[in-house]
């Protein structure tokens, strides 16, 4: 992993690398077996080299302890982009693909059971490597995909960006119900007779393959 993000630190891809102040690699637990995703440092993030620093990495933080019971250093957290896009402006398709490279790179390293991906920017990027039709966030959050990775298969959880959350106080309700959800999905939360956990999905007994269509593209 340390090779990456030196890697990263040092990437000159794309024109966000003439106004970052510091690139933002990740941070977090390595051999975790989830990974939080975002779309793009933002101000604060850009200052410190870290991911969600900020009032809404305040959030992101008070959702895992508060839902999954543990502490934010148990997971992995980055972004799909690595450098702050002037203004906070959303992320250029031309910066998502110079960047993708080092996230499948860092997902590669980890091997995670689950990402959840924060945010329609990284849930459309996870949508498309799953060979999937893109959704919007508002209609496909909290309902989990996969994808295969060379490792093998991995569950994608959509959720909002914990950013709109705090910009829109309704979201936040759907998030702390995904989040909910999520729990559920790794036995952190009330269960009941219909509840399914990940490793029931990564087995294929999980409702999703029945009812979702396709099967995850291979990533080679």
């Amino acid at each position: 992993m340390e090779d990456i993000n030196n890697a990263i630190l040092s990437c000159k891809k794309c024109n966000l690398s003439l106004t970052r102040i510091k690139a933002v690699p990740g941070e977090g637990n390595f051999r975790s077996e989830i990974v939080f995703v975002g779309e793009a440092p933002g101000a604060k993030e850009d200052e410190t080299g870290r991911p969600f620093v900020g009032s809404a990495g305040q959030l992101l933080t008070q959702l895992i302890r508060t839902y999954l019971k543990i502490d934010r250093t148990s997971v992995y957290i980055t972004n799909l982009v690595k450098c702050r896009p002037p203004e906070n402006r959303d992320p250029k398709d031309e910066e998502i693909d110079a960047c993708s490279p080092y996230l499948i790179r860092q997902i590669e390293a980890i091997k995670p059971k689950i990402i959840v991906t924060l945010g329609r920017h990284s849930t459309k990027y996870f949508q498309v490597l799953a060979g999937r039709d893109p959704i919007p966030i508002s209609r496909c959050h909290g309902n989990p995909f996969h994808v295969y990775f060379s490792f093998g298969k991995v569950l994608v959880f959509p959720s909002y960006h914990p950013a709109a959350a705090l910009y829109n106080p309704p979201l936040r309700k759907e998030m702390e119900k995904d989040f909910l959800e999520l729990s559920r999905l790794l036995n952190k939360g009330p269960t009941g007779s219909n509840s399914v956990t990940i490793d029931m999905f990564l087995n294929g007994n999980g409702p999703w393959d029945k009812r979702k269509e396709g099967s995850g593209n291979s990533i080679k």
